[in-house]
């Protein structure tokens, strides 16, 4: 059976990790999470891009070959994943042999069919970028220079001429709207797919896919001297990853029959929307260039800003996600990375608001909530629900727990993480106010006869809350289940086991106020 499989994009080994390579990987790591629960089997593929001009001229500026560069710097993204309790199930790196023969395989092969062809490349280069740029795509400004389209590089441009492949992109443009149409999932979330779509009705140009100005990538076994564009490079990870086996690749190297389809087609993709484009066009151009099936969906996240300033090398104001995990805990820096803001959106970063939403939401709305309600179940009933079945179903005031965890799981599946959490709050809002308006310690006194199925109500409840924050929260949502009686491995049908005679205890809070 095919597995549900999932990407984040190859992390560019220039410079450490930053939150905002931290919130691609958690919303892999979140979706991950919920599949499993919800019984699917699931790869989850991550890795760094090692390649290029800019790796090799950053290497020369710390001393280093470009080889030992990227494996200190691929080593700071594969140490921090576990650190913020993300679980893959791949790591690839485009220096391993795996892929490098891979690509150099697929390369010779489309050379074969036509689709990349050799002719010289005349036009412009941004080095940061890594990216081409013909004469209109940058026109000189009002000073006579060119510079960088990109409106968050604007670095000023190379004159390139030398000797280069080419991909025949143009191709493949009536192909690519005739998809995109027949595919509204495929580019998502929808207010990005116009763009797309403008673009490609634009007209597509051949791109230049190989470089021989420098040494450092993948190098082409049929034209000595050229590597592989980094890009094209870096793209064909998704599916080195997953085993597939080119034409004319030595059978030496390849994946085990039947592994490849295991997986491929991948069914979510998430990138950063500045890399969007080479994603939602030149990826699927080369996919239908190998005959290959396309992903299911791309997926363009927003950017974070930080007080209201677009992180910069220049301003220095990168935050280091291990500022939050060690300040507030790794469940809360993930809860707040979507609980601030729509998954797809762009979003403002600070500090203050996050110790804001952490005390309010978390200490406050779901801590404060679940000691309180552990503590009357241990002292009014002895810290044991009763047998039997005295409610049908858990409500929240009047909410349907039921009903609404089909909605929870409804909105992760369409990648609603924000949506997802704003209605698994709405019943931890619910439960409180019930508290407080049933007054279980006053009822101890003039309706004792009340509490244990208000008690069962509460915990059934609470126990639904905690599988819904699982792939959020796992560390918050497993002390829960600890403290809540449940039995046996969790998954999302867990929520509709009642809780008779659940042993409840309270242990300490699942998040001190700071």
């Amino acid at each position: 059976m095919k597995k549900f499989y999932l990407t984040t994009p190859l992390y560019y080994v220039n410079a450490a990790p930053h939150i905002g390579h931290a919130y691609t990987t958690v919303a892999a790591d979140v979706l991950a999470r919920f599949k499993r629960l919800r019984g699917e089997s699931v790869h989850f593929l991550t890795g760094t891009d090692e390649h290029g001009e800019k790796i090799e001229e950053a290497a020369k500026a710390a001393g280093k070959t470009p080889q030992a560069f990227a494996d200190e710097t691929a080593a700071k993204f594969s140490g921090l994943w576990p650190k913020l309790d993300i679980l893959h199930d791949d790591f690839i790196r485009t220096t391993e042999p795996r892929h490098e023969r891979r690509v150099q395989a697929i390369f010779e092969h489309l050379l074969k069919t036509g689709d990349v062809f050799k002719g010289v490349y005349k036009g412009w280069y941004c080095v940061s970028d890594a990216t081409y740029f013909t004469d209109t795509d940058a026109p000189p400004d009002e000073k006579g220079r060119r510079l960088c389209p990109n409106a968050e590089c604007r670095k000023p441009l190379t004159p390139m001429e030398e000797e280069a492949y080419f991909f025949k992109l143009s191709r493949f443009a009536k192909p690519l709207l005739e998809h995109y149409r027949a595919h509204p999932e495929f580019l998502q979330p929808a207010h990005r797919a116009n763009e797309m779509l403008r673009f490609v009705e634009e007209g597509l140009h051949d791109q230049s896919i190989t470089r021989s100005k420098f040494a450092w990538g993948v190098p082409v076994l049929s034209a000595p001297g050229h590597v592989v564009y980094v890009w094209f490079d870096a793209l064909l990870n998704y599916i080195t990853a997953a085993g597939y086996n080119p034409p004319g690749l030595a059978a030496a190297a390849a994946s085990p029959a039947g592994a490849f389809e295991e997986l491929w087609p991948a069914d979510v993709q998430f990138v950063g929307k500045e890399i969007y484009r080479f994603h939602a066009v030149t990826w699927p151009a080369m996919l239908m260039a190998l005959g290959l099936p396309l992903p299911k969906t791309v997926f363009a996240h927003g950017w974070w800003t930080v007080e209201g300033q677009k992180m910069s090398k220049s301003k220095g104001n990168f935050l280091d996600p291990m500022e939050f995990v060690d300040g507030y805990g790794v469940d809360a820096f993930r809860y707040v990375l979507f609980r601030e803001m729509p998954f797809g959106n762009d979003g403002d970063f600070s500090r203050e608001a996050f110790k804001k939403r952490y005390n309010s939401e978390l200490a406050n709305d779901l801590g404060n909530l679940h000691s309180r309600v552990a503590q009357m179940v241990e002292k009014y009933l002895g810290g044991r629900l009763p047998e039997g079945r005295p409610v049908d179903k858990p409500t929240a005031q009047g909410i349907d727990v039921f009903a609404q965890s089909e909605k929870v799981a409804a909105a992760m599946d369409k990648l609603l993480f924000y949506d997802a959490l704003g209605l698994i709050w709405e019943v931890v809002r619910a439960l409180n106010e019930r508290v407080d308006k049933e007054k279980p310690w006053e009822k101890a006194k003039t309706a004792p006869g009340q509490l244990p199925a208000l008690f069962f109500d509460m915990i059934w409840s609470l126990r639904a809350v905690s599988v819904w924050i699982q792939p959020f929260m796992p560390a918050t949502a497993a002390k829960m289940q600890a403290q809540l009686g449940f039995k046996g491995p969790v998954s999302w049908e867990s929520l509709k086991e009642p809780p008779a005679g659940a042993a409840v205890k309270k242990e300490a809070g699942l998040f001190p106020r700071k």
